[in-house]
């Protein structure tokens, strides 16, 4: 994978890897909703893998909270439900991937390989 210095996977110190895909440094619009609220929270998500992403935001999520939400990849709309797996406090949020509408998964990964060529 032939990768410019600022799509290179990233990570926070001290944290063990645990991922089984790479994650870009990548911003995306993304738009979420909490289980059981209509309020979006519009951020930019501040890395993406197949997996899932992280956001980066002052209001965190606590995690095991299950969340629905949009990306736009190229403009195109991606439609998934998620569930809030990391939270660093006035910090972010790691959100992992649990289901795709449509062709959201194969959309979202024609997109990241096209980043990583």
């Amino acid at each position: 994978m032939n990768l410019t210095a600022d799509q290179h996977p990233t990570s926070l110190p001290n944290q063990t890897e645990r991922r089984i895909n790479p994650r870009f440094n990548v911003r995306v619009q993304i738009e979420l909703h909490e289980d059981r609220s209509a309020v979006p929270i519009r951020a930019e998500t501040a890395d993406l893998s197949r997996g899932g992403f992280y956001v980066q935001w002052n209001l965190t999520i606590s995690p095991g909270t299950y969340v629905k939400g949009r990306l736009w990849l190229d403009d195109a709309p991606v439609d998934f439900r998620g569930r809030v797996v990391t939270k660093h406090p006035q910090f972010g949020n790691g959100i992992m991937f649990l289901s795709f509408e449509g062709s959201g998964e194969q959309l979202l990964g024609r997109y990241l390989e096209a980043i990583a060529n």
